[in-house]
Protein backbone atom coordinates (compact mmCIF):
# COMPACT_ATOMS: atom_id res chain seq x y z
CA UNK A 1 0.00 0.00 0.00
CA UNK A 2 0.93 3.62 -0.45
CA UNK A 3 0.86 5.10 3.05
CA UNK A 4 1.27 8.59 4.53
CA UNK A 5 2.14 9.07 8.20
CA UNK A 6 1.47 12.59 9.49
CA UNK A 7 3.40 13.70 12.58
CA UNK A 8 2.43 16.60 14.86
CA UNK A 9 3.28 20.24 14.20
CA UNK A 10 5.64 20.76 17.16
CA UNK A 11 8.85 18.84 16.45
CA UNK A 12 10.59 17.37 13.38
CA UNK A 13 11.10 13.76 12.33
CA UNK A 14 13.58 12.16 12.85
CA UNK A 15 13.66 13.24 16.51
CA UNK A 16 16.72 15.47 16.35
CA UNK A 17 15.06 17.67 18.99
CA UNK A 18 13.43 14.86 20.95
CA UNK A 19 9.74 14.11 21.25
CA UNK A 20 7.91 10.88 22.14
CA UNK A 21 5.82 10.78 18.95
CA UNK A 22 8.79 11.58 16.75
CA UNK A 23 10.80 8.83 18.48
CA UNK A 24 7.90 6.40 18.03
CA UNK A 25 7.68 7.05 14.30
CA UNK A 26 11.44 6.79 13.80
CA UNK A 27 11.52 3.56 15.77
CA UNK A 28 9.19 1.73 13.40
CA UNK A 29 9.52 3.32 9.93
CA UNK A 30 12.32 1.11 8.63
CA UNK A 31 10.36 -2.06 9.34
CA UNK A 32 7.11 -0.60 7.97
CA UNK A 33 8.89 0.45 4.77
CA UNK A 34 9.85 -3.16 4.00
CA UNK A 35 6.20 -3.88 3.26
CA UNK A 36 4.74 -0.56 2.11
CA UNK A 37 5.51 2.58 0.11
CA UNK A 38 5.92 4.98 3.01
CA UNK A 39 5.94 8.79 3.22
CA UNK A 40 6.44 10.72 6.46
CA UNK A 41 5.00 14.24 6.58
CA UNK A 42 6.39 16.50 9.30
CA UNK A 43 7.59 20.03 9.95
CA UNK A 44 10.59 21.86 8.55
CA UNK A 45 13.76 22.30 10.57
CA UNK A 46 16.98 24.21 9.78
CA UNK A 47 18.97 20.98 10.10
CA UNK A 48 16.78 18.96 7.72
CA UNK A 49 15.99 19.24 3.98
CA UNK A 50 12.41 19.91 2.94
CA UNK A 51 12.34 16.63 1.06
CA UNK A 52 14.54 13.53 1.14
CA UNK A 53 14.45 9.75 0.86
CA UNK A 54 16.23 7.71 3.52
CA UNK A 55 16.24 3.88 3.42
CA UNK A 56 13.24 3.80 1.08
CA UNK A 57 11.27 6.18 3.33
CA UNK A 58 10.26 9.50 1.78
CA UNK A 59 10.28 12.50 4.12
CA UNK A 60 8.35 15.66 3.24
CA UNK A 61 8.50 18.71 5.52
CA UNK A 62 6.21 21.74 5.57
CA UNK A 63 5.89 24.78 7.83
CA UNK A 64 4.67 23.93 11.32
CA UNK A 65 4.61 24.98 14.97
CA UNK A 66 1.09 26.40 14.48
CA UNK A 67 -1.57 23.77 13.71
CA UNK A 68 -3.45 25.94 11.19
CA UNK A 69 -0.24 26.74 9.31
CA UNK A 70 0.67 23.05 9.36
CA UNK A 71 -2.77 22.05 8.07
CA UNK A 72 -2.39 24.33 5.06
CA UNK A 73 0.85 22.58 4.17
CA UNK A 74 -0.71 19.15 4.63
CA UNK A 75 -3.69 19.94 2.40
CA UNK A 76 -1.46 21.48 -0.24
CA UNK A 77 0.62 18.30 -0.30
CA UNK A 78 -2.45 16.06 -0.50
CA UNK A 79 -3.86 17.99 -3.46
CA UNK A 80 -1.04 16.56 -5.55
CA UNK A 81 -0.46 13.22 -3.83
CA UNK A 82 -2.85 10.36 -3.15
CA UNK A 83 -2.52 7.52 -0.63
CA UNK A 84 -4.30 4.28 0.19
CA UNK A 85 -3.99 4.91 3.92
CA UNK A 86 -3.27 8.03 5.97
CA UNK A 87 -2.05 7.54 9.55
CA UNK A 88 -2.47 10.73 11.63
CA UNK A 89 -0.66 11.15 14.94
CA UNK A 90 -2.30 12.78 17.95
CA UNK A 91 -4.26 15.44 16.07
CA UNK A 92 -7.95 14.52 15.68
CA UNK A 93 -8.56 18.06 14.41
CA UNK A 94 -6.74 17.11 11.21
CA UNK A 95 -9.06 14.21 10.42
CA UNK A 96 -12.06 16.04 8.97
CA UNK A 97 -10.22 18.39 6.58
CA UNK A 98 -8.02 15.49 5.44
CA UNK A 99 -11.10 13.35 4.84
CA UNK A 100 -12.54 16.09 2.62
CA UNK A 101 -9.47 16.25 0.42
CA UNK A 102 -8.82 12.47 0.50
CA UNK A 103 -12.32 10.94 0.44
CA UNK A 104 -11.19 7.44 -0.57
CA UNK A 105 -8.21 6.99 1.74
CA UNK A 106 -8.40 4.83 4.83
CA UNK A 107 -7.61 6.91 7.93
CA UNK A 108 -5.99 5.65 11.14
CA UNK A 109 -5.57 7.91 14.16
CA UNK A 110 -2.86 7.35 16.81
CA UNK A 111 -3.42 9.04 20.15
CA UNK A 112 -0.56 9.76 22.55
CA UNK A 113 -2.45 12.27 24.72
CA UNK A 114 -6.01 13.22 25.57
CA UNK A 115 -6.65 15.46 22.57
CA UNK A 116 -10.36 14.66 22.60
CA UNK A 117 -11.00 16.80 25.68
CA UNK A 118 -13.52 19.65 25.36
CA UNK A 119 -10.70 22.18 25.62
CA UNK A 120 -8.97 20.62 22.60
CA UNK A 121 -11.75 19.91 20.11
CA UNK A 122 -15.46 20.64 19.78
CA UNK A 123 -17.90 17.78 20.32
CA UNK A 124 -19.22 18.04 16.77
CA UNK A 125 -15.74 17.99 15.26
CA UNK A 126 -14.66 15.10 17.49
CA UNK A 127 -17.72 12.99 16.67
CA UNK A 128 -17.14 13.49 12.95
CA UNK A 129 -13.46 12.57 13.31
CA UNK A 130 -14.35 9.36 15.13
CA UNK A 131 -16.82 8.50 12.39
CA UNK A 132 -14.21 9.07 9.65
CA UNK A 133 -11.38 7.00 11.15
CA UNK A 134 -11.11 3.25 10.86
CA UNK A 135 -9.12 2.73 14.04
CA UNK A 136 -7.95 4.79 17.03
CA UNK A 137 -4.61 3.44 18.26
CA UNK A 138 -3.60 4.54 21.78
CA UNK A 139 -0.31 4.28 23.69
CA UNK A 140 -2.04 3.10 26.88
CA UNK A 141 -5.35 1.73 28.08
CA UNK A 142 -5.71 4.96 30.06
CA UNK A 143 -5.74 7.10 26.91
CA UNK A 144 -8.32 4.83 25.28
CA UNK A 145 -10.60 4.86 28.32
CA UNK A 146 -10.38 8.66 28.50
CA UNK A 147 -11.42 8.99 24.86
CA UNK A 148 -14.35 6.62 25.42
CA UNK A 149 -15.47 8.59 28.47
CA UNK A 150 -15.84 11.61 26.21
CA UNK A 151 -17.23 9.64 23.26
CA UNK A 152 -18.56 6.12 24.01
CA UNK A 153 -19.08 5.48 20.28
CA UNK A 154 -15.30 5.34 19.87
CA UNK A 155 -14.94 2.15 21.93
CA UNK A 156 -15.15 -0.40 19.05
CA UNK A 157 -12.39 1.48 17.22
CA UNK A 158 -9.94 1.88 20.11
CA UNK A 159 -6.90 -0.37 20.35
CA UNK A 160 -3.89 -0.05 22.66
CA UNK A 161 -0.45 -0.46 21.13
CA UNK A 162 2.19 0.21 23.77
CA UNK A 163 5.25 2.13 22.65
CA UNK A 164 8.75 0.72 22.40
CA UNK A 165 12.42 1.40 22.91
CA UNK A 166 15.68 0.86 21.04
CA UNK A 167 17.01 -2.24 22.76
CA UNK A 168 20.44 -1.84 21.19
CA UNK A 169 20.87 1.77 22.29
CA UNK A 170 19.35 1.47 25.76
CA UNK A 171 21.19 -1.43 27.37
CA UNK A 172 22.29 -2.19 30.93
CA UNK A 173 25.71 -0.59 31.41
CA UNK A 174 27.08 -3.90 32.70
CA UNK A 175 26.52 -5.48 29.28
CA UNK A 176 28.58 -2.97 27.31
CA UNK A 177 32.24 -1.99 27.62
CA UNK A 178 31.46 1.40 26.06
CA UNK A 179 28.59 1.95 28.48
CA UNK A 180 30.85 1.18 31.45
CA UNK A 181 33.39 3.74 30.24
CA UNK A 182 30.73 6.41 29.70
CA UNK A 183 29.25 5.68 33.13
CA UNK A 184 32.68 6.11 34.72
CA UNK A 185 33.35 9.31 32.79
CA UNK A 186 30.04 10.94 33.74
CA UNK A 187 30.25 9.90 37.36
CA UNK A 188 33.84 11.11 37.67
CA UNK A 189 33.04 14.45 36.02
CA UNK A 190 30.22 15.12 38.48
CA UNK A 191 31.91 13.56 41.52
CA UNK A 192 29.45 10.68 41.71
CA UNK A 193 31.92 7.77 41.81
CA UNK A 194 30.92 6.59 45.29
CA UNK A 195 27.28 7.69 45.11
CA UNK A 196 24.02 5.84 44.72
CA UNK A 197 22.59 7.86 41.86
CA UNK A 198 18.87 8.58 41.73
CA UNK A 199 17.90 9.66 38.24
CA UNK A 200 15.15 11.93 36.87
CA UNK A 201 14.89 12.47 33.11
CA UNK A 202 12.22 14.63 31.55
CA UNK A 203 10.99 18.12 30.85
CA UNK A 204 11.16 20.40 33.87
CA UNK A 205 7.63 21.65 34.43
CA UNK A 206 5.34 21.52 37.47
CA UNK A 207 3.26 18.68 36.02
CA UNK A 208 6.38 16.51 35.76
CA UNK A 209 7.01 16.99 39.48
CA UNK A 210 10.79 17.19 39.79
CA UNK A 211 10.38 19.57 42.75
CA UNK A 212 8.63 16.82 44.73
CA UNK A 213 11.61 14.53 44.14
CA UNK A 214 14.04 17.25 45.27
CA UNK A 215 12.05 17.75 48.47
CA UNK A 216 12.16 13.98 49.07
CA UNK A 217 15.94 14.14 49.39
CA UNK A 218 15.76 15.43 52.96
CA UNK A 219 14.23 12.11 54.06
CA UNK A 220 16.47 10.08 51.76
CA UNK A 221 19.51 11.70 53.37
CA UNK A 222 18.47 10.42 56.81
CA UNK A 223 19.22 6.85 55.67
CA UNK A 224 21.51 7.28 52.68
CA UNK A 225 24.02 10.08 52.97
CA UNK A 226 25.89 8.60 50.01
CA UNK A 227 22.95 9.16 47.65
CA UNK A 228 22.87 11.81 44.93
CA UNK A 229 20.12 13.06 42.64
CA UNK A 230 20.67 13.86 38.97
CA UNK A 231 17.95 15.83 37.15
CA UNK A 232 18.30 15.62 33.37
CA UNK A 233 16.26 17.92 31.14
CA UNK A 234 15.27 21.44 30.20
CA UNK A 235 12.08 23.45 30.12
CA UNK A 236 11.20 22.26 26.61
CA UNK A 237 12.55 20.03 23.86
CA UNK A 238 15.89 21.37 22.59
CA UNK A 239 15.51 24.45 24.82
CA UNK A 240 17.83 25.35 27.68
CA UNK A 241 16.04 28.43 28.96
CA UNK A 242 16.02 28.81 32.74
CA UNK A 243 12.30 29.12 33.47
CA UNK A 244 10.91 30.24 36.82
CA UNK A 245 10.26 26.60 37.66
CA UNK A 246 13.82 25.55 36.86
CA UNK A 247 15.12 28.42 38.97
CA UNK A 248 12.91 27.14 41.80
CA UNK A 249 14.27 23.60 41.38
CA UNK A 250 17.85 24.84 41.50
CA UNK A 251 17.15 26.98 44.54
CA UNK A 252 15.75 23.94 46.38
CA UNK A 253 18.70 21.85 45.22
CA UNK A 254 21.24 24.23 46.76
CA UNK A 255 19.74 23.58 50.20
CA UNK A 256 19.61 19.80 49.82
CA UNK A 257 21.52 17.68 52.37
CA UNK A 258 22.78 15.46 49.51
CA UNK A 259 24.25 16.48 46.12
CA UNK A 260 21.75 17.40 43.40
CA UNK A 261 22.94 17.96 39.84
CA UNK A 262 20.80 19.65 37.19
CA UNK A 263 22.19 19.07 33.71
CA UNK A 264 19.92 21.34 31.69
CA UNK A 265 18.87 20.22 28.21
CA UNK A 266 20.59 17.08 26.94
CA UNK A 267 20.35 16.16 23.22
CA UNK A 268 18.16 13.16 22.46
CA UNK A 269 21.10 11.14 21.15
CA UNK A 270 22.87 11.40 24.52
CA UNK A 271 20.03 10.59 26.90
CA UNK A 272 20.96 6.91 27.13
CA UNK A 273 24.34 7.92 28.59
CA UNK A 274 22.59 9.22 31.68
CA UNK A 275 20.64 6.01 32.16
CA UNK A 276 24.04 4.29 32.26
CA UNK A 277 25.18 6.72 34.94
CA UNK A 278 22.20 6.06 37.22
CA UNK A 279 21.31 3.34 39.73
CA UNK A 280 17.60 4.04 40.19
CA UNK A 281 15.10 5.87 37.99
CA UNK A 282 12.19 7.95 39.30
CA UNK A 283 9.23 9.35 37.35
CA UNK A 284 7.38 11.96 39.42
CA UNK A 285 4.47 12.80 37.09
CA UNK A 286 1.83 14.87 38.87
CA UNK A 287 -0.60 14.98 35.93
CA UNK A 288 -2.52 12.16 34.29
CA UNK A 289 0.42 11.09 32.16
CA UNK A 290 -0.62 9.09 29.05
CA UNK A 291 2.37 6.79 29.68
CA UNK A 292 5.81 8.35 29.77
CA UNK A 293 8.29 6.69 27.42
CA UNK A 294 11.09 7.12 29.97
CA UNK A 295 9.72 3.99 31.66
CA UNK A 296 10.62 1.90 28.62
CA UNK A 297 14.07 3.45 28.50
CA UNK A 298 14.69 2.78 32.19
CA UNK A 299 13.59 -0.84 31.81
CA UNK A 300 15.76 -1.37 28.73
CA UNK A 301 18.72 0.11 30.63
CA UNK A 302 18.14 -2.38 33.42
CA UNK A 303 17.23 0.18 36.07
CA UNK A 304 14.63 -0.40 38.78
CA UNK A 305 12.12 2.43 38.70
CA UNK A 306 9.57 4.26 40.77
CA UNK A 307 6.58 5.90 39.12
CA UNK A 308 3.31 7.54 40.08
CA UNK A 309 -0.28 6.32 40.05
CA UNK A 310 -1.09 8.81 37.31
CA UNK A 311 -2.68 8.07 33.96
CA UNK A 312 -1.14 5.14 32.10
CA UNK A 313 2.15 4.99 34.03
CA UNK A 314 1.13 2.07 36.31
CA UNK A 315 0.38 -0.06 33.24
CA UNK A 316 4.08 -0.83 32.76
CA UNK A 317 4.61 -1.92 36.37
CA UNK A 318 4.49 -5.71 36.13
CA UNK A 319 6.44 -8.70 37.39
CA UNK A 320 7.83 -6.52 40.19
CA UNK A 321 9.91 -4.38 37.85
CA UNK A 322 8.96 -1.11 39.55
CA UNK A 323 7.19 0.55 42.47
CA UNK A 324 4.16 2.87 42.38
CA UNK A 325 3.76 6.00 44.49
CA UNK A 326 0.07 6.39 45.26
CA UNK A 327 0.32 9.97 46.50
CA UNK A 328 2.42 11.70 43.81
CA UNK A 329 2.56 15.03 45.62
CA UNK A 330 3.96 13.49 48.81
CA UNK A 331 7.80 13.71 49.05
CA UNK A 332 7.79 11.33 52.00
CA UNK A 333 6.25 8.49 50.00
CA UNK A 334 8.87 8.97 47.30
CA UNK A 335 11.59 8.92 49.95
CA UNK A 336 10.16 5.74 51.47
CA UNK A 337 10.21 3.93 48.10
CA UNK A 338 13.68 5.26 47.23
CA UNK A 339 15.08 4.23 50.61
CA UNK A 340 13.60 0.75 50.18
CA UNK A 341 15.48 0.19 46.93
CA UNK A 342 18.71 1.84 48.03
CA UNK A 343 18.72 -0.36 51.14
CA UNK A 344 18.22 -3.61 49.23
CA UNK A 345 20.76 -3.82 46.41
CA UNK A 346 19.84 -7.40 45.50
CA UNK A 347 16.16 -6.53 45.14
CA UNK A 348 16.96 -3.42 43.10
CA UNK A 349 19.14 -5.46 40.76
CA UNK A 350 16.46 -8.14 40.44
CA UNK A 351 13.91 -5.47 39.51
CA UNK A 352 16.31 -4.08 36.93
CA UNK A 353 16.78 -7.51 35.34
CA UNK A 354 13.01 -8.03 35.31
CA UNK A 355 12.55 -4.70 33.56
CA UNK A 356 15.12 -5.52 30.90
CA UNK A 357 13.46 -8.88 30.26
CA UNK A 358 10.08 -7.18 29.88
CA UNK A 359 11.54 -4.60 27.50
CA UNK A 360 12.99 -7.36 25.35
CA UNK A 361 9.78 -9.39 25.35
CA UNK A 362 7.11 -6.70 25.09
CA UNK A 363 8.51 -3.29 24.25
CA UNK A 364 10.78 -3.62 21.23
CA UNK A 365 10.23 -1.42 18.17
CA UNK A 366 9.93 -4.65 16.18
CA UNK A 367 6.81 -5.57 18.18
CA UNK A 368 5.36 -2.06 17.82
CA UNK A 369 5.88 -2.15 14.03
CA UNK A 370 4.27 -5.58 13.84
CA UNK A 371 1.21 -4.32 15.73
CA UNK A 372 0.92 -1.24 13.51
CA UNK A 373 1.21 -3.40 10.39
CA UNK A 374 -1.58 -5.53 11.81
CA UNK A 375 -3.83 -2.49 12.14
CA UNK A 376 -3.04 -1.43 8.58
CA UNK A 377 -3.83 -4.89 7.20
CA UNK A 378 -6.94 -5.57 9.26
CA UNK A 379 -9.53 -3.94 7.03
CA UNK A 380 -8.17 -5.68 3.95
CA UNK A 381 -8.51 -9.03 5.76
CA UNK A 382 -12.05 -8.20 6.90
CA UNK A 383 -13.10 -7.22 3.41
CA UNK A 384 -11.78 -10.49 1.94
CA UNK A 385 -13.68 -12.45 4.60
CA UNK A 386 -16.90 -10.74 3.58
CA UNK A 387 -16.50 -11.35 -0.14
Amino acid sequence: MKILMICTEKLPVPPIRGGAIQTYISGIVDQLATQHDLTILGITDPQLPKSETVKKVRYVRVAGLDLNVYLKGILSFLKNNSFDLIHIFNRPRLVNPIRQIAPKARIILSMHNDMFGPDKISSQEAAAAIDHVEKIVTVSDYVGKTICQHYPQAKPKVQTIYSGVDLKLFVPYSQSKQAKLIRQKIRKKHRLESKKVILFIGRLSPKKGADVLVRAMWDVAKKHRNAALVIVGGSWYSKDKVSDYIAYIRSLAKRSPIPIITTGYVPADQIHHWFWAGDLFVCTSQWEEPLARVHYEAMAAGLPFITTARGGNPEVVMNSNGLIVKKPNDPKEFAQKINKLLSDKREAERMGRSGRKLAEGRFSWKRVAKDVLGVWKKRTSDEKANE
